[in-house]
């Protein structure tokens, strides 16, 4: 669970010339020497990016769609290239960390497979920018968005004539992923985790010591005086947004957020070139993770799904080898103690918590042979491609 806002930059993107490669190259005239570099402006780039990956299909979809969901205006993005396609809900992190702003850096092949549905939850960019807070509060509760996330997921399968579809939660999306597949397991093919959230509080316990232990091991003076400045943690002392940023920063420092890198920066600057937010869009990102957190840190917190074993539905489980934001060895556990009518977990060895950016092919591959058949002996999927 990603519990830091992400800077959501205000930039242009400078592309100086490079030219195509081919005939078009070999024809095209030389530039001339004193010819400045063209400086496109985000409008024009999100264009061009929106342009590439749109949908043409005589089947497909291609919507931003605001819905009435739990009493105030939701946003969902719904794109792939063909409705018989079975639907992929997805359930982002944070609280308040949407993935519709980023989806267009791996989901573009997805839906090749599946109707891919992001959603924007109460308190989070779109949704955010389109409601008060005073309309969004009454739900800012993990009830309250469970119930939310039953709503959207009536409201696709009745839209779309979908017996069930697939539930995809992410980092804090496991929390409403679980309660929802433990409620309704008759709606979904499968509950598919993706940096599954176990037991928050052991897995603060977690991620501090690796944070530590990697500070000490690479005599960081800076994060070894900022860890134990906070020790003993969890402990007894209240766990407030500063405490819980200490121990991000340097567990995302040593890699414990996107393996070998040390910083989120890849992920908010492809935030900033979506093609489905605008500039209000994403100056809300910030403004509605910190309402969220007001409502819904401690709640969080106090999240233990240790004793939660027994589903009605499969459940499939990617985890990042490398994650100490959702622990890996918390998750690996867990996924030995459930009970459901088939499981089946999958370890990414070059991953930490953002198995989705990090690993995209090998994800892609594992959505296609491990989920999409539960869809396809149901004849949920659109015909395959003629072969001799």
């Amino acid at each position: 669970m990603r519990l830091l806002t992400k800077s959501c930059c205000r930039l242009l993107l400078v592309l100086s010339g490079a030219l195509a490669a081919g005939a078009w190259a070999a024809q095209a005239p030389a530039p001339d020497a004193g010819e400045s570099a063209k400086t496109l402006s985000r409008e024009e780039v999100t264009g061009i990016i929106a342009q590439s990956r749109r949908i043409v299909s005589p089947h497909g979809i291609e919507e931003l769609r605001k819905v009435r969901i739990g009493g105030i205006d939701q946003w969902l993005s719904i794109r792939g290239h063909d409705r018989r396609n079975p639907i992929l809900l997805v359930l982002h992190g944070g609280p308040a960390s949407p993935s519709m702003p980023i989806g267009y850096t791996y989901q573009t092949p997805w839906e090749d497979y599946f109707t891919v549905v992001q959603w924007d939850q109460r308190g989070t960019g779109k949704t955010y920018a389109a409601n008060s807070e005073a309309q969004m509060a009454p739900g800012m509760t993990i009830e309250g968005m469970t119930e939310d996330g039953a709503q959207v997921v009536q409201y696709l399968r009745q839209r779309y004539d979908k017996q069930k579809i697939f539930l995809l939660g992410h980092s804090w999306g496991t929390v409403l992923g679980v309660n929802l597949a433990q409620r309704h397991p008759d709606w979904f093919y499968a509950y598919i985790g993706v940096g599954q959230v176990v037991n928050v509080r052991k897995n603060e316990e977690l991620g501090y010591a690796f944070a530590l232990q990697q500070a000490r091991a690479h005599d960081n003076a800076e994060a070894i005086a900022a860890l134990e400045g906070i020790a003993p943690y969890p402990g007894d002392e209240p766990m407030t947004i500063e405490r819980i940023a200490v121990r991000s920063r340097w567990e995302t420092y040593y890699g414990g957020l996107a393996f070998g890198r040390d910083s989120f920066a890849f992920d908010a600057d492809a935030e900033s070139l979506s093609p489905d937010y605008s500039q209000r869009d994403l100056d809300a990102i910030g403004k509605g993770s910190m309402f969220s957190l007001r409502h819904l840190l401690q709640p969080l917190l106090k999240v233990d799904f240790d004793h939660t074993t027994r589903f009605g539905c499969p459940v499939l489980l990617f985890v990042g080898a490398h994650d100490q934001t959702t622990s890996h060895v918390l998750a690996e556990q867990w996924f030995d103690d459930l009970q459901a009518p088939w499981k089946h977990l999958v370890v990414f060895a070059d991953s930490a918590h953002m198995v989705m950016q990090e690993q995209p092919g090998r994800f892609l591959v594992h959505l296609l042979t491990d989920a999409l058949p539960l869809a396809q002996r149901a004849g949920d999927a659109a015909p395959g491609e003629t072969t001799r």
